[in-house]
């Protein structure tokens, strides 16, 4: 029995979908609304199973994971077929890295909790805030774009394959158009992520085509 607590509009979540997706396994979604209620991830309910407080959380036989890449690692372990991360000990550490640099240098800094920190906490208008999320995602894209200049690029983040870099890599695009970032200066990622939107569990996988979706 798997379980995945999930938003439909969390890129970590999302990240976690897909490659559930490319994996072909099959899973119980458990709505937690972010939104609604004050956000349904503070509930004493949803705390005791994922103390941080967000999601994803990933159950399977009754054992909780957290953390969308440590989810994703457990899963290319658990269920080598479709690998994420490449059998090569130097391609596994740039996939890695590709994923990290998503996951933990673009997308802290624009999560919903900062957002809603800047808002309340120290009174930033949206102005402000759309313009924080835009400088951070630009930041982040001009270096992703730059590592992607690397031969071992293909049709996906590394070779033609889709892997762990791109199910992260897509999502952070995904939010990237919400906040009307122009990706015209990353033309690679653009391309990547174009290819990867093709593809069937990416589409599996989409914010629109959740049943919590809006």
């Amino acid at each position: 029995m798997r379980e995945l607590y999930t938003y439909f509009r969390s890129s970590a979540a999302y990240r976690v979908r897909i490659a559930l997706a490319l994996k072909e396994l099959e899973y119980q979604v458990v709505p937690i609304h972010l939104l609604r209620h004050g956000g349904e991830q503070h509930t004493p309910e949803y705390r005791r199973r994922n103390p941080e407080g967000l999601v994803p959380a990933y159950v399977e036989n009754n054992h909780v994971l957290t953390q969308s890449l440590a989810i994703m690692e457990y899963l290319d372990e658990a269920y080598p077929e479709t690998a994420l991360l490449p059998a090569d000990t130097l391609a596994r550490a740039r996939v890695r890295a590709l994923a990290l640099h998503v996951a933990c240098d673009i997308h802290p800094l624009n999560n919903l909790r900062v957002l809603r920190w800047l808002a309340n906490e120290l009174q930033v208008e949206q102005a402000g805030r759309d313009q924080w999320y835009r400088h951070w995602v630009a930041l982040g894209f001009e270096a992703l774009e730059a590592q992607l200049q690397s031969p071992d690029t293909g049709l996906c983040c590394h070779g033609d394959t889709p892997g762990m870099a791109d199910c992260c890599l897509v999502p952070q695009v995904y939010n990237a158009r919400r906040f009307d970032v122009d990706l015209t200066a990353y033309p690679t990622i653009a391309r990547i992520t174009e290819y990867c939107e093709s593809l069937p569990a990416f589409q599996t996988a989409h914010p629109a085509r959740q049943p919590d979706a809006a």
